[in-house]
Protein backbone atom coordinates (compact mmCIF):
# COMPACT_ATOMS: atom_id res chain seq x y z
CA UNK A 1 0.00 0.00 0.00
CA UNK A 2 0.98 3.34 0.46
CA UNK A 3 4.74 5.31 1.32
CA UNK A 4 3.89 8.12 0.59
CA UNK A 5 4.77 10.75 3.56
CA UNK A 6 2.45 13.30 5.05
CA UNK A 7 3.08 16.53 3.55
CA UNK A 8 0.94 18.59 5.68
CA UNK A 9 -1.21 20.01 2.51
CA UNK A 10 -4.62 21.62 3.32
CA UNK A 11 -7.58 21.76 1.73
CA UNK A 12 -8.30 24.04 -1.24
CA UNK A 13 -10.90 26.54 -0.89
CA UNK A 14 -11.39 27.63 -4.40
CA UNK A 15 -12.51 25.15 -7.31
CA UNK A 16 -9.98 25.35 -10.29
CA UNK A 17 -9.78 24.13 -13.82
CA UNK A 18 -13.57 23.57 -15.52
CA UNK A 19 -15.16 23.71 -12.34
CA UNK A 20 -14.03 27.55 -11.40
CA UNK A 21 -15.19 28.40 -14.95
CA UNK A 22 -18.66 27.28 -14.10
CA UNK A 23 -18.26 29.03 -10.96
CA UNK A 24 -17.50 31.99 -12.04
CA UNK A 25 -20.57 31.56 -14.92
CA UNK A 26 -22.99 31.36 -11.72
CA UNK A 27 -21.86 34.50 -9.42
CA UNK A 28 -24.69 36.12 -10.31
CA UNK A 29 -27.69 36.26 -7.78
CA UNK A 30 -30.51 33.87 -8.68
CA UNK A 31 -33.76 32.23 -6.99
CA UNK A 32 -31.46 29.55 -5.75
CA UNK A 33 -28.18 29.62 -4.14
CA UNK A 34 -25.84 26.87 -3.72
CA UNK A 35 -23.54 26.49 -0.75
CA UNK A 36 -20.89 24.33 -1.52
CA UNK A 37 -16.98 23.67 -1.43
CA UNK A 38 -14.85 22.98 -4.13
CA UNK A 39 -13.27 19.48 -2.90
CA UNK A 40 -16.56 18.00 -1.36
CA UNK A 41 -18.30 15.05 -3.30
CA UNK A 42 -21.61 15.42 -1.49
CA UNK A 43 -21.99 19.30 -3.37
CA UNK A 44 -20.62 17.45 -6.68
CA UNK A 45 -23.75 15.73 -6.83
CA UNK A 46 -25.77 18.55 -6.43
CA UNK A 47 -24.02 20.74 -8.81
CA UNK A 48 -24.08 18.20 -11.74
CA UNK A 49 -27.88 17.76 -11.03
CA UNK A 50 -27.75 22.01 -11.13
CA UNK A 51 -25.96 22.02 -14.99
CA UNK A 52 -27.64 18.67 -16.50
CA UNK A 53 -30.90 20.19 -15.77
CA UNK A 54 -30.54 23.72 -16.41
CA UNK A 55 -31.75 25.35 -13.53
CA UNK A 56 -30.65 28.66 -12.64
CA UNK A 57 -28.34 28.64 -9.72
CA UNK A 58 -25.59 31.05 -7.57
CA UNK A 59 -22.40 29.51 -6.49
CA UNK A 60 -20.75 30.40 -2.76
CA UNK A 61 -18.25 28.88 -1.72
CA UNK A 62 -17.57 28.35 1.60
CA UNK A 63 -14.97 26.99 3.95
CA UNK A 64 -17.23 24.41 5.85
CA UNK A 65 -14.64 24.09 8.56
CA UNK A 66 -15.26 27.83 9.49
CA UNK A 67 -19.02 27.86 8.64
CA UNK A 68 -20.19 30.73 8.26
CA UNK A 69 -23.57 32.44 9.52
CA UNK A 70 -25.16 32.20 5.94
CA UNK A 71 -24.15 28.30 6.12
CA UNK A 72 -25.53 27.34 9.21
CA UNK A 73 -28.51 29.49 8.43
CA UNK A 74 -29.50 26.47 5.74
CA UNK A 75 -27.58 23.97 7.21
CA UNK A 76 -27.80 23.37 10.49
CA UNK A 77 -24.33 21.07 11.01
CA UNK A 78 -22.96 23.56 8.86
CA UNK A 79 -22.14 20.84 6.11
CA UNK A 80 -21.99 21.71 2.70
CA UNK A 81 -24.44 21.38 0.27
CA UNK A 82 -26.55 23.72 1.09
CA UNK A 83 -28.90 25.47 -0.43
CA UNK A 84 -31.06 28.72 0.10
CA UNK A 85 -33.82 29.68 -1.48
CA UNK A 86 -34.31 33.26 -2.15
CA UNK A 87 -37.79 33.78 -4.05
CA UNK A 88 -39.38 33.05 -0.12
CA UNK A 89 -39.51 35.89 2.21
CA UNK A 90 -37.47 35.37 4.40
CA UNK A 91 -35.75 32.63 2.21
CA UNK A 92 -36.32 29.40 3.32
CA UNK A 93 -33.07 26.67 3.28
CA UNK A 94 -32.46 22.75 2.15
CA UNK A 95 -29.66 20.99 2.85
CA UNK A 96 -28.33 16.84 2.56
CA UNK A 97 -27.29 15.92 -0.68
CA UNK A 98 -29.87 13.52 -1.65
CA UNK A 99 -32.95 15.49 -0.05
CA UNK A 100 -31.71 18.48 -2.76
CA UNK A 101 -31.28 16.26 -5.76
CA UNK A 102 -34.78 15.16 -5.00
CA UNK A 103 -36.08 18.89 -4.68
CA UNK A 104 -34.07 20.09 -7.92
CA UNK A 105 -35.47 16.15 -9.82
CA UNK A 106 -39.11 17.70 -8.62
CA UNK A 107 -38.33 21.30 -10.10
CA UNK A 108 -37.39 20.16 -13.12
CA UNK A 109 -40.03 18.33 -13.65
CA UNK A 110 -42.72 20.79 -13.09
CA UNK A 111 -40.46 23.63 -15.40
CA UNK A 112 -38.27 21.44 -17.83
CA UNK A 113 -38.54 18.75 -20.27
CA UNK A 114 -34.88 16.83 -18.39
CA UNK A 115 -35.17 14.04 -15.68
CA UNK A 116 -32.32 12.13 -13.99
CA UNK A 117 -34.90 9.58 -13.15
CA UNK A 118 -36.78 7.31 -15.33
CA UNK A 119 -40.42 8.35 -16.11
CA UNK A 120 -43.40 7.71 -13.69
CA UNK A 121 -44.90 5.44 -15.75
CA UNK A 122 -41.85 2.63 -15.22
CA UNK A 123 -42.05 2.74 -11.31
CA UNK A 124 -39.79 0.02 -11.31
CA UNK A 125 -37.20 0.81 -13.39
CA UNK A 126 -37.13 4.07 -10.63
CA UNK A 127 -37.14 1.66 -8.16
CA UNK A 128 -34.31 -0.38 -9.41
CA UNK A 129 -32.19 3.28 -9.65
CA UNK A 130 -33.38 4.07 -6.52
CA UNK A 131 -31.71 0.74 -5.45
CA UNK A 132 -28.82 1.71 -6.78
CA UNK A 133 -28.43 4.97 -4.68
CA UNK A 134 -29.12 3.34 -1.62
CA UNK A 135 -26.43 0.92 -2.28
CA UNK A 136 -24.15 3.45 -3.46
CA UNK A 137 -25.09 5.60 0.28
CA UNK A 138 -24.90 2.66 2.62
CA UNK A 139 -21.96 1.19 1.45
CA UNK A 140 -19.93 2.32 -0.97
CA UNK A 141 -19.57 5.80 0.60
CA UNK A 142 -18.68 4.74 3.80
CA UNK A 143 -16.10 2.03 2.19
CA UNK A 144 -14.48 4.62 0.31
CA UNK A 145 -14.02 6.99 3.06
CA UNK A 146 -12.76 3.23 5.68
CA UNK A 147 -10.07 2.53 2.95
CA UNK A 148 -8.70 6.51 2.00
CA UNK A 149 -8.26 6.49 5.99
CA UNK A 150 -6.98 3.44 6.98
CA UNK A 151 -3.30 3.67 8.11
CA UNK A 152 -2.41 0.26 9.22
CA UNK A 153 -0.95 -1.92 5.63
CA UNK A 154 -3.36 -5.24 6.59
CA UNK A 155 -6.12 -2.92 7.56
CA UNK A 156 -5.56 -1.27 4.07
CA UNK A 157 -5.27 -4.34 2.63
CA UNK A 158 -8.49 -5.52 3.92
CA UNK A 159 -10.63 -2.26 3.00
CA UNK A 160 -9.30 -2.12 -0.10
CA UNK A 161 -10.85 -5.51 -0.86
CA UNK A 162 -14.38 -4.38 0.58
CA UNK A 163 -14.24 -1.45 -1.26
CA UNK A 164 -13.77 -3.33 -4.25
CA UNK A 165 -16.59 -5.45 -3.55
CA UNK A 166 -18.98 -2.74 -3.68
CA UNK A 167 -18.24 -1.21 -6.57
CA UNK A 168 -18.77 -4.45 -8.44
CA UNK A 169 -21.86 -5.06 -6.15
CA UNK A 170 -22.77 -1.69 -8.28
CA UNK A 171 -21.88 -2.83 -11.29
CA UNK A 172 -24.51 -5.90 -10.78
CA UNK A 173 -26.93 -3.50 -9.76
CA UNK A 174 -26.68 -1.90 -12.85
CA UNK A 175 -26.67 -5.00 -14.85
CA UNK A 176 -29.58 -6.28 -13.15
CA UNK A 177 -31.38 -2.82 -14.64
CA UNK A 178 -29.71 -3.38 -17.80
CA UNK A 179 -31.25 -7.21 -17.78
CA UNK A 180 -34.81 -6.29 -16.31
CA UNK A 181 -36.11 -3.48 -17.57
CA UNK A 182 -34.32 -2.75 -21.02
CA UNK A 183 -33.94 -6.46 -22.47
CA UNK A 184 -37.05 -8.15 -20.61
CA UNK A 185 -39.45 -9.18 -23.33
CA UNK A 186 -37.63 -8.64 -26.18
CA UNK A 187 -36.13 -5.53 -28.00
CA UNK A 188 -36.06 -5.16 -31.26
CA UNK A 189 -33.28 -2.94 -32.93
CA UNK A 190 -31.25 0.02 -30.88
CA UNK A 191 -33.45 2.20 -31.39
CA UNK A 192 -35.99 0.71 -28.81
CA UNK A 193 -32.85 -0.38 -26.25
CA UNK A 194 -32.15 3.16 -26.41
CA UNK A 195 -35.85 4.11 -25.55
CA UNK A 196 -36.29 1.85 -23.26
CA UNK A 197 -33.24 3.01 -21.61
CA UNK A 198 -34.29 6.70 -20.93
CA UNK A 199 -33.73 7.81 -17.28
CA UNK A 200 -30.86 5.02 -16.90
CA UNK A 201 -27.98 7.27 -16.68
CA UNK A 202 -24.89 6.90 -19.13
CA UNK A 203 -24.52 3.00 -18.25
CA UNK A 204 -26.00 2.92 -21.24
CA UNK A 205 -23.96 4.17 -24.39
CA UNK A 206 -25.80 6.88 -26.27
CA UNK A 207 -27.54 7.80 -22.90
CA UNK A 208 -27.93 11.13 -20.64
CA UNK A 209 -27.32 11.28 -17.42
CA UNK A 210 -29.14 9.93 -15.14
CA UNK A 211 -29.47 9.53 -10.87
CA UNK A 212 -26.76 7.12 -10.52
CA UNK A 213 -24.64 9.04 -12.41
CA UNK A 214 -25.17 12.09 -10.20
CA UNK A 215 -25.30 9.86 -6.76
CA UNK A 216 -21.69 7.70 -7.42
CA UNK A 217 -19.83 9.46 -10.27
CA UNK A 218 -18.28 12.07 -7.42
CA UNK A 219 -16.82 8.90 -5.00
CA UNK A 220 -15.52 6.89 -8.35
CA UNK A 221 -13.92 10.22 -9.92
CA UNK A 222 -12.07 10.46 -6.51
CA UNK A 223 -11.37 7.24 -6.65
CA UNK A 224 -8.90 6.80 -9.41
CA UNK A 225 -7.47 10.19 -8.62
CA UNK A 226 -7.39 9.91 -4.85
CA UNK A 227 -7.37 6.62 -4.05
CA UNK A 228 -4.84 5.68 -7.40
CA UNK A 229 -2.66 8.35 -5.53
CA UNK A 230 -2.78 7.47 -1.67
CA UNK A 231 -3.19 3.63 -2.31
CA UNK A 232 -2.65 2.69 -5.51
CA UNK A 233 -5.83 1.56 -5.75
CA UNK A 234 -6.94 -0.17 -9.30
CA UNK A 235 -10.50 -0.39 -10.52
CA UNK A 236 -11.68 -3.86 -11.10
CA UNK A 237 -11.10 -4.61 -14.63
CA UNK A 238 -14.50 -4.12 -15.87
CA UNK A 239 -14.77 -2.89 -19.74
CA UNK A 240 -17.91 -1.97 -19.02
CA UNK A 241 -17.45 0.01 -15.97
CA UNK A 242 -14.63 1.48 -17.52
CA UNK A 243 -16.30 2.51 -20.53
CA UNK A 244 -19.07 3.75 -18.39
CA UNK A 245 -16.50 5.87 -16.43
CA UNK A 246 -15.46 7.23 -19.51
CA UNK A 247 -17.97 8.49 -20.68
CA UNK A 248 -19.33 9.43 -17.10
CA UNK A 249 -15.89 11.82 -16.16
CA UNK A 250 -16.40 13.64 -19.84
CA UNK A 251 -19.83 14.07 -19.72
CA UNK A 252 -20.60 17.77 -20.15
CA UNK A 253 -22.28 18.32 -16.66
CA UNK A 254 -19.84 16.23 -14.95
CA UNK A 255 -17.17 17.81 -16.50
CA UNK A 256 -18.00 21.18 -15.70
CA UNK A 257 -17.94 20.71 -12.13
CA UNK A 258 -14.63 18.89 -12.29
CA UNK A 259 -11.61 20.70 -10.49
CA UNK A 260 -8.00 19.62 -11.15
CA UNK A 261 -7.43 16.46 -9.75
CA UNK A 262 -4.06 18.27 -8.08
CA UNK A 263 -7.01 20.00 -5.85
CA UNK A 264 -8.48 16.76 -4.90
CA UNK A 265 -4.76 14.88 -3.98
CA UNK A 266 -4.42 18.29 -1.82
CA UNK A 267 -7.43 18.11 0.00
CA UNK A 268 -7.94 14.57 0.90
CA UNK A 269 -4.26 14.26 2.05
CA UNK A 270 -5.67 14.64 5.76
CA UNK A 271 -7.83 11.99 5.48
CA UNK A 272 -4.78 9.47 3.65
CA UNK A 273 -3.11 10.13 6.80
CA UNK A 274 -5.78 10.01 9.33
CA UNK A 275 -5.49 13.75 11.12
CA UNK A 276 -7.22 14.49 14.26
CA UNK A 277 -10.34 16.39 13.61
CA UNK A 278 -10.17 16.37 9.47
CA UNK A 279 -14.31 16.53 8.92
CA UNK A 280 -17.44 15.16 10.61
CA UNK A 281 -17.36 12.66 7.98
CA UNK A 282 -14.00 11.28 9.51
CA UNK A 283 -14.60 11.25 12.67
CA UNK A 284 -17.79 9.21 11.85
CA UNK A 285 -15.53 6.88 10.69
CA UNK A 286 -12.88 6.28 12.84
CA UNK A 287 -16.24 6.19 15.64
CA UNK A 288 -18.21 3.18 14.07
CA UNK A 289 -20.91 5.82 13.44
CA UNK A 290 -23.14 6.86 10.67
CA UNK A 291 -22.12 9.09 8.33
CA UNK A 292 -23.73 12.70 9.46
Amino acid sequence: MSSRTDSGRSYHKECTGDALDTAKDHSRDEAITLFGSCFCPFVQRVWIAFEYLGIPYKVYEVDPYQKPQDLLEVSPKGLVPGLRLNEFNPPRGLNESTVILEYLQDLSTATTSKSLLPSVGNPYARSLVRLQADHVNRNLVPAFYRFLQAQDPEVQATAGKEYTATIETLVSLLERTEREVVEQGGVFGDGERRALAIGLGLWFEGGSLGWIDAMAGPWLYRTKVVLGHYRGFKLPSNPKLQNWLDRLFEYPAFKATRSSDQLYIDSYERYAFNRPNTSQVANAINSGRALP
